[in-house]
């Protein structure tokens, strides 16, 4: 696996390298944490709570004068194509998150492929945009799926940022690396793993979500920072609509850990990010693909 910057790259030019800031759309009922608990064929008649939400991310985004990218489940999309249109309008990126959050390793090659064409024909015909970028849904490309980077290029996506580079119990790929590498030779695709900081030798997770909504600000900072510092990369940030959203219905039947990841400081959420916003350099993650890919060359 092939880091993709370059030896001359310098530490100083942290401050200058954009950090990519992200959205994974998808509804409450959607997460990973709920997947054994909530059927799929019962979605439909849940509360819908996510095009209210990610109006309120778009609104957010606005106030900040930052534009990002939406890694958007299908099933979304075709729900609620005014609001990809929306998303589009307000020059922000559409990108795939697959369909319906299937995990990839619970899929074959051929039906993560099929998965691929399906959500990115929607989310093309809904936004109006080309889909170039993909994030599996929970961080699910890792050492069980050799073959899914291979896909990607096949289809022609320009990058992934589908890697966790850490342990967890809930997803991971531990001892990738921990930043832009190219994962199929002769292919111009890009990994962009999520956001990490190295402290001793353990790899934390630094890059938003439950990391930034459960800890304090000032950890996520310095996080940031040290990585900037130590390693003169940009941070890829990400976080879902429901995590500002305190209303949403519970889920009494799943697990206590995942009742505490989903629904501690929901109501923080929304400042923290305004906070975030202001304090770094941000833009879309197809913009850092292709200053990764620039700077591999």
């Amino acid at each position: 696996m092939q880091d993709a910057r370059p030896e001359s790259f310098k530490k100083a030019d942290a401050h200058a390298l954009l950090n990519a800031m992200s959205v994974d759309i998808e509804d409450w009922f959607q997460v990973g944490a709920f997947e054994t608990v909530i059927d799929r064929a019962d979605w439909d008649s849940l509360d819908h709570r996510v095009e209210r939400n990610t109006d309120a991310v778009l609104e957010l985004f606005d106030r900040a004068g930052v534009k990002s990218t939406f890694f958007t489940l299908a099933w979304v999309a075709e729900r609620y194509p005014k609001l990809m249109l929306r998303i589009a309008g307000a020059g922000h990126e559409v990108a795939s998150h697959g369909y319906d959050h299937g995990r990839v390793f619970t899929m074959t090659p051929d039906q993560f492929r099929a998965d691929l064409e399906r959500s990115r024909k929607i989310l093309e015909d809904t936004s109006g945009q080309t889909v170039t970028g993909y994030r599996a849904p929970s961080f699910s490309i890792d050492k069980r799926t050799p073959w899914a980077h291979e896909i990607l290029a096949e289809q022609g996506y320009a990058y992934s940022s589908s890697v966790a580079p850490i342990k967890h119990d809930h997803y991971g790929w531990e001892g990738s690396p921990r930043f832009a590498w190219k994962p199929v030779p002769g292919s111009d695709l890009i990994e962009l793993p999520v956001t990490t900081v190295k402290v001793g030798q353990r790899i934390l997770a630094a890059g938003g979500g439950g990391f930034f909504r459960l800890l304090p600000y000032a950890l996520y900072d310095w996080a940031v920072k040290k990585m900037h510092r130590d390693d003169g990369r940009g941070a890829i940030f990400y976080f879902h609509p429901w995590e500002i959203d305190p209303d949403q219905p519970r889920v009494e039947n799943a697990s206590l850990k995942s009742k505490l990841r989903h629904y501690t400081q929901l109501s923080a959420m929304e400042g923290k990010l305004e906070r975030a916003l202001k304090d770094q350099n941000w833009g879309r993650v197809d913009r850092l693909a292709l200053l990764e890919t620039e700077l591999a060359r």
